[in-house]
């Protein structure tokens, strides 16, 4: 922390400068409550004091670690836990997570070695190789999850059978087109653009189609996805990750886009 932050009292754009958050994260937490500033100024501007910025570096480190807003604000707020506390759990996470990402690059090695392979044979890759192309943050408990839920269904079916003639080409080409998709939403939310209007319909839609690689995916069955991306917390990190708000913004888009084509988002069953 610089001299700066530890004596005077900070604008929201000074403070967005020093810890490299934009201005409109500040305002979105100052919203919801999980860091307000103490101070103001004489014209009635909001203004950050050291403890103020202390406290967002320790959100940083625990949105680093992939837990939700929602959680970090429990955390932060336990009148049990000192602010000493704090710093050694999140050492103590930090620690854990540099662990998990030393495995995951010798996974990566191998997975370079397996990909050249597969591109010379064209041999399926399996689901946990997917996994390695599509990050680190996943656990092979996710497919099995995924497969009691949604394994009887004709989805499922059409995922199985189209991801079986996939080769790491194929799935790499679908990563990049996802991370485009995912990077033009988060400029949307960036921009402020309305997530009734026209430019999210048709985001909406894009998002839309990466589902529909894997099954035909209708308005309904995107509503039902959509409400996961605020109500599961594994989501919710995943989007809010690329932009602050982009889990809720996602699905009011993805719920409009759907009323847009006659289908009612409060009701909207896997159909």
């Amino acid at each position: 922390m610089t001299e700066t932050t530890q004596h005077e009292d900070l604008t929201v754009g000074r403070v967005a400068e020093l810890v490299g958050v934009s201005v409109r994260t500040l305002h979105h937490w100052d919203a919801i409550g999980l860091v307000r500033p103490g101070g103001r100024s004489w014209a009635g501007y909001r203004l950050y004091d050291a403890a103020d910025v202390a406290r967002i570096h320790r959100v940083l480190v625990y949105r680093e670690l992939g837990l939700a807003l929602a959680e970090i604000g429990r955390i932060l707020d336990d009148p049990s836990v000192d602010p000493r506390e704090h710093l050694r759990r999140q050492k103590d996470q930090l620690a854990e997570r540099i662990r998990r990402l030393e495995r995951t690059a010798r996974a990566v090695d191998e997975m370079i070695e397996r990909t050249d392979m597969a591109a010379q044979n064209s041999t399926p890759l399996s689901p946990e190789e997917q996994a390695r192309i599509f990050g680190t943050d996943w656990d092979p408990a996710y497919q099995e999850e995924a497969r009691e839920r949604w394994g009887s269904t004709d989805a499922w079916k059409q995922s199985a059978a189209r991801s079986a003639g996939r080769d790491a080409a194929q799935w790499q080409e679908f990563k990049d087109e996802l991370d485009e998709v995912e990077a033009a939403l988060a400029d949307a939310l960036d921009r402020g653009v309305d997530p009734a209007g026209e430019d999210a319909n048709a985001l909406a839609e894009r998002h839309r189609a990466t589902i529909a690689r894997h099954y035909d995916c209708t308005h309904a069955m995107q509503v039902v996805l959509a409400r996961m991306y605020t109500e599961d917390p594994r989501f919710a990190a995943h989007y809010d990750q690329r932009a602050e708000g982009l889990a809720a913004w996602l699905r009011h888009a993805i719920e409009e886009n759907a009323r847009a084509h006659g289908v009612d988002p409060e009701t909207a069953t896997w159909q």
